[in-house]
């Protein structure tokens, strides 16, 4: 008495056998896709980042040259202040 039919166990062996490296290959494939994908966000952030670093050093460039105007216009005030202030003692 058997309880099981050799055809259809020969065709579900033959069918796993089949089956499954096309299914490894489609799990493997998706974790590279998946993989290449994050390689690519994480490329497009540091991209983000190093050109809003960029403006920040544009930016800071721009306030330092003020800066200097500013304090160079305030160097020749003190300067001719003192010049009065020297000529009135």
């Amino acid at each position: 008495m058997t309880f099981y039919d050799p055809d259809a166990l020969v065709w579900t062996l033959g069918s796993l056998v089949l089956i499954v490296p096309v299914l490894i290959v489609a799990i493997r494939q998706s974790g590279a896709t998946s993989r290449a994908k994050a390689k690519l966000a994480r490329e497009r952030e540091y991209q983000r980042l190093t050109e809003l670093a960029l403006n920040t050093q544009e930016l800071t460039d721009q306030k330092l040259g003020e800066i200097v105007v500013q304090l160079a216009e305030i160097r020749a005030s003190v300067t001719s202040v003192e010049r009065s202030l020297k000529e009135i003692e």
